[in-house]
């Protein structure tokens, strides 16, 4: 299997932390009871992933009661606000999860993960489990930093069937369909979309895709390189344009501000049929599989591309989203830590069980060779789906809020914020945006 044409993209973190007081949604499970106090330390994200991580490791520590991990879980927002403090005052855990590139680089400047090229190099059979250009996006010039831990994301958009039916509506193939669908939707008191605005990087899914079908990829790839001027290129203007003309139609859920991505708050409405759409990564499927399994199982639940501009230069089968998600190993773990969490990367991932939970889960492995198995799932519909947008795209960009500086990131996330808000104009975020260039 060879998702050959998998792009990688620059990744950040964001660099100024708020220290805060984090309680962790988990722990380290059954086995935890048998976790050393010097035990390697681990930092999970809850959500449909975090069974199979707390499955995988649940198994290491019974089997290596002298290479235990401690592992612990966070909200998605909490972790990024958590591990960038940890990380910054060189106090991470001895897993470091991660998106790649630009984030990992922050790391790597910093001196706070170890290179894994010699690790790769003394067990090649690590890095031919993996999908070629996925590995690739670990890499921070030339060297392996961090290695894929889960599946292919790519940002997908999600509808509710019966909803439509309702509205006598089709999916959208077009911007200009997707916008006459809305009053369609508003006469038959079902919101459009759904959406995690509280949130945030919900938001940024939209202007990925819009600059990405109006503009190209190297409109991102530009502004990523730090090129004076790159947010002036006009794919972002027409692309913020666009999202506040469907602000002003209602293309919204009322209060779409207040509502949080990381309780599902999103996609419940659109499963329980308060709105029609919503546009989420990949992994939301996990979530709705477990929440909404019954509306799932029905074949109530769509999902299709996002749609096309009129005159835009992207390539229609191009995406957006996260290659995979990542481990780095911290600098600042012990010897001991560091080897047991070499030895779970090598004989603890990925496994035969491993594989086997991700694709139960709803989701698509980052590791050659599982057609077969996913053939064979009951998901194999939205498996294969999400497999064949990744694998036939000519560009999949990594998500912005990942590939950015952290100075960049952090204003990106909050401006946008004011354009779904409609309190700044694009020009004004164009602006404010080329005054980060290189920050």
């Amino acid at each position: 299997m060879n998702i050959r044409k998998l792009r990688s993209a620059a990744m950040a973190i964001s660099a100024a932390g708020v220290a805060i007081s984090l309680a962790a949604c988990g722990s380290a499970g059954p086995a935890g009871s048998n976790v050393s106090s010097d035990a390697a330390t681990m930092w999970g994200l809850t959500g449909g992933n975090q069974p199979v991580l707390q499955k995988s490791v649940d198994d290491w520590n019974q089997a290596n009661p002298d290479k235990s991990i401690k592992l612990d879980f966070f909200a998605n927002d909490a972790y990024k606000t958590k591990v960038r403090t940890a990380v910054g005052a060189g106090e991470g855990p001895t897993f470091i999860y991660g998106w790649g590139g630009g984030v990992l680089k922050s790391y790597v400047d910093a001196g706070q993960v170890d290179d894994l090229s010699g690790f790769l190099k003394d067990n090649p059979e690590v890095k031919d489990r993996y999908l070629p250009s996925v590995l690739k996006n670990g890499e921070v010039d030339g060297k392996t930093y961090a290695l894929p831990n889960n599946n292919v994301q790519p940002v997908v958009l999600y509808y509710n069937k019966e909803a439509f039916d309702k509205a006598g509506a089709q999916p959208p193939k077009t911007w200009d369909e997707l916008m006459a669908l809305v009053p369609k939707f508003k006469d038959v008191g079902i919101a459009p979309f759904s959406l995690g605005g509280q949130s945030k990087w919900p938001d940024l899914m939209w202007l990925e895709y819009l600059v990405e079908r109006i503009g190209g990829p190297e409109v991102f790839a530009n502004i990523a390189a730090n090129k004076p001027g790159a947010w002036s290129d006009p794919a972002v203007k027409e692309a913020l344009t666009k999202i506040q003309e469907l602000v002003d139609a209602g293309g919204f859920i009322n209060g779409f501000s207040s509502i949080a991505a990381d309780s599902n708050a999103d996609q419940a409405l659109m499963y329980t049929g308060k709105s029609a759409m919503i546009l989420q990564g990949g992994w939301i499927y996990q979530g709705m599989k477990k929440d909404a399994a019954d509306f799932v199982k029905s074949g109530k639940l769509g999902y299709t591309t996002f749609p096309t501009v009129s005159g835009g230069k992207g390539d229609p089968a191009n995406v957006v989203g996260n290659p995979s998600n990542f481990w780095s190993i911290s600098a600042k773990a012990t010897d001991a830590q560091k080897k047991a969490a070499l030895d779970y990367v090598k004989d603890g991932m990925f496994t035969d069980a491993n594989t086997d939970a991700l694709i139960n889960s709803g989701a698509v492995p980052v590791v050659q060779g599982i057609e077969s198995k996913l053939e064979a799932s009951p998901d194999k519909d939205f498996l294969t789906f999400v497999y064949g947008l990744a694998k036939n795209a000519p560009s999949f960009t990594l998500s912005w809020d990942q590939a950015l500086s952290p100075a960049q990131g952090d204003a990106m996330l909050s401006n946008l914020d004011q354009i779904f808000l409609k309190k700044i104009t694009p020009e004004q975020f164009i602006t404010m945006m080329n005054a980060t260039v290189g920050k």
